[in-house]
């Protein structure tokens, strides 16, 4: 009995499953959450709340569940596809920003007043429109009051927000935390019941294998139940051949023959970790919260992890998002750049993306 006892309170100090006791536990919350979110959803499909459409065509991309299900490498997508042809606008949150209200993206706008996600789209495409606002509706038309000559509007982070019509959206979702089986919060981690998923205009299925089966991409069709207006897609990270810094460039291979130190303050770097590895990158691993901010206490602990590997090729590798916020802060950092490739059927989502944009036009 006593030994019974001990492996009980060992199971127990297992974090893992304190965490998942916890979240059983608030199960109820989640269906007082859940009945919460489903009334404010019919409200607005009824029409008691209002939603706005606009004159431009405005391209929402968000998520049911909290965490990283690949936004931002998708914004990046939709502006390589679209800029070239049309004015293209990007306005988000800017999360944990230290501002409130509208910002436009400028020279003089820091990335702590504008956040990381929106300052790195603002520093990477010379040639878009970006800004933040809380309020997405307000947002929207100050960056059309702003700036005329505006085409589309992508909105980031999004999907919840229903005082905006969008003309199109794009529903996330992680090969390997599928929504089809999760809960609402705070005993999963859905922001509304998964039903939501029926707005949906087109569903990516992101941070696939490189090899999927036909097999497994009919399971999950199967899972998703899209309806008969909806798309599904299929889609994988690929990274940048080169990581760069402000005065230098190097092949991703070459990193097999540097210590590395590697920094994520991302909300799910597992794929970029299993990247380094399959390259062979021998790497010390300093992650941090999502967003975070890096203070004094941080870049100390990281100079003192890069000075302590041994040899003289090393170096500091990070994300292109996090580099945003380590700017000035350290110096010789290199990137590693993301992208979202589809798997297949990418030529039917950019038709569709472009069928929306010359429906206003």
């Amino acid at each position: 009995m006593f030994l019974g006892l001990l492996q009980y309170i060992y199971l127990f100090m297992n974090y893992k499953l304190i965490f998942r006791f916890f979240r059983s536990a608030l199960f109820p919350f989640s269906i007082l959450y859940g009945f919460v979110m489903s009334i404010r959803n019919l409200f607005f499909d009824w029409g008691f709340f209002s939603s706005r459409s606009f004159s431009v065509p405005v391209i929402a991309v968000g998520n049911l569940s909290v965490g990283g299900t690949g936004k931002t490498p998708q914004i990046a997508y939709l502006i390589h596809l679209l800029q070239k042809d049309f004015k293209v606008a990007v306005l988000s949150r800017g999360y944990k920003r230290k501002s409130k209200g509208f910002v436009l993206a400028s020279s003089e706008v820091s990335v702590d007043e504008f956040g990381d996600e929106p300052y790195c789209f603002y520093k990477k495409f010379p040639n878009i429109i970006v800004a933040v606002d809380e309020n997405r509706s307000h947002g929207i038309q100050k960056l059309l009051d702003c700036h005329a000559e505006i085409d589309v509007v992508l909105l980031d982070d999004a999907f919840q927000h229903r005082k905006v019509h969008a003309s199109f959206y794009t529903l996330l979702t992680s090969y390997d935390a599928l929504y089809t089986k999760d809960f609402v919060l705070p005993a999963g981690n859905l922001r509304e019941p998964r039903r939501g998923a029926k707005r949906a205009n087109a569903i990516l299925v992101t941070k696939c294998p490189l090899e999927i089966s036909t097999e497994e991409r009919q399971r999950i069709l199967q899972k998703i139940a899209p309806t008969a207006l909806q798309q599904v897609f299929f889609t994988k990270i690929s990274y940048a051949p080169f990581v760069v810094s402000e005065s230098d460039q190097l092949p991703v291979a070459s990193l097999r023959n540097y210590a590395v130190v590697l920094l994520t303050g991302i909300a799910n770097p597992k794929p970029l970790l299993a990247y380094l590895t399959e390259q062979q990158v021998a790497f010390t691993h300093l992650s941090y919260p999502d967003h975070h901010s890096f203070g004094a206490a941080d870049i100390q602990t990281i100079q003192k992890t890069f000075a302590a590997l041994e040899g003289e090729n090393k170096l500091l590798l990070t994300t292109e998002k996090d580099a945003v916020r380590l700017q000035g802060k350290i110096e010789r950092l290199y990137t590693l750049g993301i992208q979202t490739d589809f798997i297949e059927g990418g030529k039917d989502f950019d038709t569709a993306i472009r069928n929306n944009i010359d429906s206003f036009y």
